[in-house]
């Protein structure tokens, strides 16, 4: 028997986030927590949107609701049955993602060891996590840089470009960030789906001449068959992100892309993500961790599996006001988890999400 229970959280951003397609202030989630017997695990659920794809909150408390219902008198070993109920019903794949997460999390409790440890990996080894610089104009960016060199010491680094600008807009903030990088930087560009085809053989090879290490979704989704073609052209690895949503996609981009984006919300849990990372070794892609607007609790989630992959990009919590998890931590610039059981998240209120108890 599961009972399942959740809370809104509404944070604002410390600093909005720009891409191609738009611009965020805010973050919109929801706290699940699923309790079978004396246990409960945690699990998140947040919106996102790509094109047709994606949900809102709204959507997110719906499905949840649903949920509740349906997993009233389930198994909670039994994950895959759960899942295909929920999927059946129509639940979007952020609640189903929350939904799963909460029962790794439980089974973590359940014998008394790190999600990490389940999987067969360590908590050490996964690659640096990096940190997002937000399409803006070339002096809020660097000062964007400043800020990040604050809060910690980071090795690598996301850009943003496809600025509906146009590409002079583009180089010019690249190259004012590039110079505000600390030396050593690994260097990756995000645009997002927001250039056309043309632009993107521009865009690649002059950026291949400026350190950048590779390029994640150039163009939007739906434009997969020019991947190739822009592969060929390019002198740096391709990233799908919003061209692959789930392992079913992935062997279809096998030869257009050379690596693929997993989001906890976006695939539907970590049952998914473990069957698109690999999906994705067994056609020689490399694999990527990203997130939307998650908090420390999903984003600990996911550093669970960075011993599995070889990108991490989950840095959305550090640029929340008011995040009430406390979980993995910085080291070495790594998101590293904690040796607790299961996910190791803890919740500490703040002004800005206090819910009771």
């Amino acid at each position: 028997m599961i009972s399942l229970a959740y809370d809104t959280l509404k944070l604002p951003k410390r600093i909005s986030l720009a891409i191609s397609r738009g611009t965020r202030s805010e973050s919109r989630l929801a706290w699940v927590r699923l309790t079978s017997g004396d246990l409960k695990g945690w699990g998140e659920a947040g919106e996102y949107s790509i094109g047709s794809h994606g949900c809102t909150l709204e959507g997110i408390l719906e499905g949840l609701e649903i949920a509740k219902g349906l997993l009233e008198h389930a198994d909670p070993l039994d994950r895959r049955g759960i899942d295909l109920s929920l999927a059946a019903a129509g639940c979007n794949t952020s609640v189903r993602s929350a939904v799963n997460q909460a029962l790794w999390d439980w089974l973590g409790l359940k014998v008394g060891l790190p999600v990490y440890q389940l999987l067969g990996t360590t908590s050490a080894g996964a690659p640096p996590c990096s940190v997002t610089i937000g399409i803006a104009p070339p002096d809020e960016a660097v000062d964007r840089v400043r800020k990040w060199n604050e809060l910690g010491v980071f090795r690598a680094w996301k850009v943003k470009l496809g600025s509906p600008a146009g590409l002079d807009f583009d180089r010019l903030m690249f190259s004012a960030v590039l110079q505000a990088l600390p030396a050593g930087a690994l260097i990756s560009v995000d645009a997002n789906g927001g250039w056309t085809l043309p632009q993107a053989i521009v865009m690649c090879r002059w950026l291949a001449d400026h350190g950048v290490e590779h390029v994640e979704q150039p163009l939007a989704r739906g434009q997969e068959a020019d991947l190739t073609e822009l592969r060929r052209e390019s002198r740096m690895p391709l990233i799908a992100d919003e061209s692959c949503l789930s392992s079913r996609e992935i062997p279809a981009l096998a030869g257009r892309v050379d690596g693929i984006n997993i989001k906890l919300f976006k695939c539907g849990g970590f049952d998914e993500a473990l069957r698109m990372i690999a999906t994705a070794r067994a056609h020689g892609l490399r694999v990527m961790l990203g997130c939307y607007g998650n908090t420390l609790l999903s984003n600990t989630a996911a550093a669970h599996l960075g011993g599995l992959v070889d990108y991490v990009d989950l840095d959305s919590h550090w640029n929340l006001v008011g995040d009430p998890f406390e979980g993995a931590t910085l080291h070495q610039g790594a998101l590293t988890p904690s040796a607790r059981p299961g996910f190791g998240v803890t919740y500490v209120p703040t002004h800005q999400a206090t819910i009771p108890s």
